[in-house]
């Protein structure tokens, strides 16, 4: 049993710097510059961006930047935000909370549904009951994520206008913020 955990945790290492490198190259390969992001629409002397290229690590090579990459990710320094200007660990630890709110709210949910939906299906085997549950566990299933969410948001916001379309209540009331996603 231990023989096998340290293989697995052998493995997790390549594959943690595997994903890294991955993740880290499509951001790089992705258009647009970051400097020109940070200042917004207006025009910068060319002086004043390679400096701040410079400040933020950008003119060094691919591998020196990886490298600072991954020893900020196990040193648990995830950098600055660009538009906030704030660590990016407080901002997630900010809006984690939320997070999980909303996770937690999705499993239950889930499980509310889909254990009687799939104990129903399993003791009428083979009947409408059973071919309907299965189509809309595989309609479920098929779809990605974020299409469902786009179009749960048009059905209760748009369309049954049950919702706001976004944030999680009203304007017209007040509540304390407990868990940041407001």
């Amino acid at each position: 049993m231990l023989r096998f955990l340290i293989g697995r945790l052998a493995v997790l290492i390549p594959t943690f710097v595997g994903v890294a490198l991955i993740a880290f190259s499509f951001i790089r390969l992705l258009p647009g510059d970051p400097v020109m992001l940070m200042s917004g629409e207006r025009v910068m002397d060319p002086e004043r961006h390679a400096q701040i290229m410079h400040d933020l690590g950008l003119d060094r090579p691919f591998y020196a930047q990886f490298a600072d990459y991954l020893g900020g990710i196990v040193t648990g320094d995830l950098g600055t935000s660009i538009v906030t200007k704030r660590p990016v660990l407080d901002e997630f630890f900010a809006l984690f909370p939320a997070t999980v709110e909303l996770s937690l709210c999705a499993i239950l949910l889930a499980v509310a549904v889909g254990v009687p939906a799939g104990v129903i299906a399993a003791i009428k085997r083979g009947s409408w009951v059973d071919q309907t549950v299965m189509g809309v566990a595989l309609v479920g299933y098929s779809m990605p994520i974020f299409w469902w969410g786009l179009l749960l948001i048009i059905f209760f916001s748009g369309y049954l206008q049950w919702t706001p379309v976004s944030g999680r209540i009203s304007l017209m009331y007040f509540f304390p913020q407990v868990t940041g996603s407001c």
